[in-house]
């Protein structure tokens, strides 16, 4: 599978042939999972404090060992704070009294990450990267798919260079997208109108100042081909998006996803 790579001028250049990976057969169900391992790898485990609720004067009121409830008086009721002069103070220690422990807190041991396997997780980058040359899957049509630039771009060092090359590329629809999404932002407060769009992605091979120059646009993802991601390839799990690639990243990428492996 060959792909033409364009200069920065939007005319091409010349020719190159793809890895095996763009030839790959698009799994979204492998995808999906190695999505959702990627997602789960970000939980920050939840536990709570073992001496919750427990930090009180509060002891059992009555014959230690005698589990009888006496007269008007449930075992609930036994743990009580101790006041002077053998008075009974408030109820503590048990999940249903005020400021009590909890009933079932969360156990740092709890199991959180999706594990995948290694070679599992090398199918579904290889899936995702087909996906963004498939005009089934693209999320947005484009007269060549993929879309190969020279190295050039990595050197483009700010960000005006970078929404002139995407414009003469005929990617601005993107940007406007992008550009509009942001502004709604503050209009709803609806947490999914604040989710930043990802509409285009960059990989490059090695960074000169593109990711410092294309960061801040609305929508647009950078990375350098040895950060790639299941996730940057196919946000929440969708193949296809639009995504540009330098000619070294190319050179390199069959060589990473081999490497590759969820951390």
């Amino acid at each position: 599978m060959e792909a033409s790579v364009n200069s920065l001028d939007g005319n091409k250049a010349r020719s190159i042939q793809l890895p095996h990976a763009f030839s790959e057969q698009v799994r979204p169900d492998l995808i999906n999972r190695a999505v959702n391992a990627e997602n789960s790898a970000r939980l920050q485990p939840q536990g709570h404090f073992a001496l919750a609720g427990m930090q009180t004067t509060a002891r059992y009121y009555g014959a230690m060992s005698s589990y009888r409830t006496g007269r008007h008086m449930g075992r609930a009721i036994r743990p009580r704070e101790k006041l002077g002069g053998g008075a009974q103070g408030r109820v503590r220690r048990i999940p249903s009294s005020v400021k009590g422990k909890r009933a079932h807190p969360h156990v740092i041991e709890k199991i959180l990450i999706e594990n995948i396997n290694a070679k599992e997780y090398q199918k579904a980058m290889a899936s995702s990267v087909a996906a963004t040359a498939s005009k089934e899957y693209a999320r947005h049509q484009h007269p060549s798919l993929p879309l190969v630039m020279s190295n050039d771009i990595e050197s483009i060092k700010r960000t005006k260079e970078v929404v002139a090359l995407l414009e003469r590329l005929k990617l601005d629809a993107l940007l406007e997208k992008g550009a509009e999404a942001r502004a709604r932002k503050g209009v709803r407060r609806s947490a999914r109108q604040t989710i930043r769009p990802r509409t285009l992605l960059i990989v490059v091979g090695e960074d000169k100042g593109i990711i410092k120059s294309a960061r801040n646009i609305p929508g647009v993802d950078v990375c350098k081909v040895e950060d790639l991601k299941v996730g940057l390839l196919a946000p929440g799990g969708m193949p296809g998006r639009m995504t540009v690639w330098s000619e070294s990243a190319i050179a390199s990428l069959e060589e990473k996803i081999k490497k590759m492996k969820l951390m």
